[in-house]
């Protein structure tokens, strides 16, 4: 197999190869990059379709995914339970305060939202000097 990297025929030629072959072919390629430029050009050409590889590449791949979604579902849930703290107390959460928390992505910030929220009285007194 003649395999020219950043291709989209190297590409395809990765998808018919046995998955075993294929795992260690790509394993072997990035571990050759080394920390250069052109090794994340190969990680990002090898995340699209890494679904059938076994190997570590592969493997690294589907992890960096389910960290991010974690993270992503820790905000989300996190904004989530602010507005449900306050609407629990009957504090009023104006349309642009409601935006500001469902908009944030930063945990520490929500955090700090959340624990002013089991006392505040107000949204803006959650939000303050955030």
């Amino acid at each position: 197999m003649r395999l020219i990297i950043g291709s989209s025929r190297g590409i395809r030629a990765i998808r018919v190869t046995d998955a075993d072959a294929a795992a260690v072919f790509a394993e072997f390629t990035e571990a050759g990059l080394g920390a250069t430029p052109a090794r994340e050009i190969w990680r990002n050409l090898m995340g699209t379709g890494l679904s059938h590889f076994r190997g570590f590449v592969a493997e690294s791949f589907r992890e960096e995914g389910r960290e991010e979604g974690r993270d992503e579902g820790r905000v989300e849930g996190r904004a989530e339970d602010i507005l449900r703290i306050l609407a629990v107390r009957g504090v009023t959460v104006p349309d642009e305060a409601r935006q500001r928390i469902t908009a944030c992505k930063d945990l520490a910030v929500l955090d700090v939202w959340f624990e002013r929220a089991v006392t505040a009285t107000t949204a803006d007194a959650v939000l303050a000097g955030s």
